[in-house]
């Protein structure tokens, strides 16, 4: 009889656990990491850059941890890499915290470091990716040991270019080459389905005219394949973001995307409408009067599962009734991804004691990162004069192909061009990477090898010896 009464009281107990634990956001049972429709959740999280300015990037992949593992997913199966640098850099006015809003909780806390440093690389990556342990080098040598039942979510977040996306380590990976593992992933029998979130610029050529439609994977992208995404709670800007911090803490359709996730129940709404609810608040409001156009790409009718098949949800909203008015609607001080670096600078320099040496470097590298800039734009400015003969029919080099065509026809010649010319002009940098339209152009009407190292030796007879310029880090492709 007592063993009976022992039995029911536990029994009960055990009861008490499981309902708590499906309740309660901070209690889990093991199998809650398991998705619903079969299979295990996998997720890559990538940070494409690295130093202080740049800080945003890895906010947004922290951030993103945060939001996968209280969505449910396990440790085991999320692998990040970012390089690691900002948390206890010198200029970090909360040392050991990173933030991805001004008001926001500590996301660097309890982040895996897969691969941190040097070891944050495209080769690495695709190595993940494709669960080859053999292609890794360094880090923890985790790597991605899907089924076919199981379910994977990609974010990456970065400095791009049309066709372009970067890493802090070069050479950066290219369109063309994440496609075809794309598809050997597919080839494999690796997984059931794959959603990939893009933070960068130029952002919808990595798919445009190049994802397939077969091989069940539903992409979103922060901008098109023509224009620039935007970075947003940058100080001096947005309101409530203290100018200590001299660099902006997210990007606009990250934090989008992370904050949605954070205040739906993601197991009744769908990918396609978080989408429309991170288009309509990257885009101003659909006004674009600043912001970007969030686009999508591959199999649209996976946008009609649920979100939290690929990146969880939160428990607390369970069953919870969501006032869209009350959603935050456009973040206000976005600033062009590709100037962020300037605000950077600019407030490392005006935030400096006037005198002091850290104000004289500061004015150092503000100078040096200005000076890159307008070397390479008049580098590919006087290029294309040189190809075309005038600047204004130069123009023609810089426009963008039909909707649905991808940016070039010849891969490998337009890695060709950008190593001819940064071997003469020194390094593109990720500022650089803007104009990898204009060396897919000149590929598509011909332009040799032969003729790129003539035009750049003429070109630039030197270029400045900086950080930003230099080809230390090696060629961009």
């Amino acid at each position: 009889m007592e063993h009976h009464r022992l039995f029911s009281l536990l029994s009960l107990l055990l009861l008490l656990l499981v309902v708590d634990a499906r309740f309660n956001p901070l209690l889990r049972l093991p199998s809650d990491g398991e998705n619903q429709s079969g299979g295990t959740n996998w997720a890559i999280l990538i940070a494409g850059s690295k130093g202080y300015g740049n800080y945003r990037h890895q906010a947004d992949v922290c951030h993103a941890y945060q939001v996968l593992k209280s969505g449910g997913l396990k440790d085991e199966n999320i692998i990040v890499f970012m390089y690691d640098d900002i948390a206890y850099n010198p200029i970090n006015p909360r040392q050991g915290v990173i933030v991805n809003h001004p008001q926001g909780k500590n996301v660097y806390d309890g982040v895996p470091k897969d691969y941190v440093g040097a070891d944050v690389h495209a080769n690495n990556f695709i190595g993940v990716f494709l669960g080859d342990k053999s292609r890794v080098r360094g880090g923890s040598g985790r790597v991605v040991t899907s089924e076919p039942e199981d379910h994977i979510f990609i974010f990456y977040s970065d400095h791009g270019g049309p066709g372009v996306l970067s890493m802090p380590q070069t050479p950066h990976l290219f369109a063309d080459d994440f496609i075809r593992v794309l598809k050997q992933k597919h080839d494999l029998g690796s997984y059931k389905s794959m959603v990939i979130y893009i933070e960068a610029c130029e952002s919808g050529s990595i798919f445009e005219g190049l994802l397939p439609e077969n091989i069940n994977i539903f992409a979103t992208t922060a901008a098109n394949s023509v224009e620039s995404s935007w970075s947003t709670y940058c100080p001096g800007f947005s309101p409530g973001v203290p100018l200590a911090y001299r660099t902006c803490l997210g990007d606009l359709y990250s934090v989008s995307w992370l904050e949605d996730s954070e205040i739906h129940d993601l197991t009744q709404d769908t990918l396609n409408e978080q989408y429309e609810r991170v288009k309509i608040r990257t885009s101003d409001q659909g006004t674009y009067r600043h912001g970007s156009h969030v686009m999508r790409y591959g199999d649209l009718c996976l946008g009609e599962e649920k979100a939290s098949i690929y990146i969880g949800s939160y428990l607390a909203n369970k069953n919870s009734t969501f006032i869209e008015d009350k959603f935050l609607s456009s973040s206000l001080g976005i600033v062009n991804q590709r100037d962020a670096d300037l605000v950077y600078y600019w407030h490392k320099f005006h935030g400096s004691p006037d005198g002091s040496s850290e104000k004289l470097i500061a004015e150092q590298e503000l100078h040096e990162f200005m000076s890159h800039r307008m070397h390479v734009d008049k580098s590919i400015n006087h290029i294309g004069k040189l190809l075309i003969g005038s600047e204004n029919d130069a123009k023609v080099l810089n426009e963008a192909r039909l909707k649905g065509i991808p940016l070039v026809d010849d891969w490998a010649c337009l890695k060709s061009l950008v190593r001819t010319f940064e071997t003469y002009c020194g390094s593109l940098s990720t500022y650089g990477l803007k104009h990898m339209r204009f060396f897919a152009n000149i590929c598509n009407v011909g332009t040799k090898v032969e003729t790129m190292a003539k035009v750049s030796a003429e070109a630039c007879n030197q270029f400045p010896s900086n950080i930003w310029s230099s080809l230390q880090g090696g060629f961009s492709a």
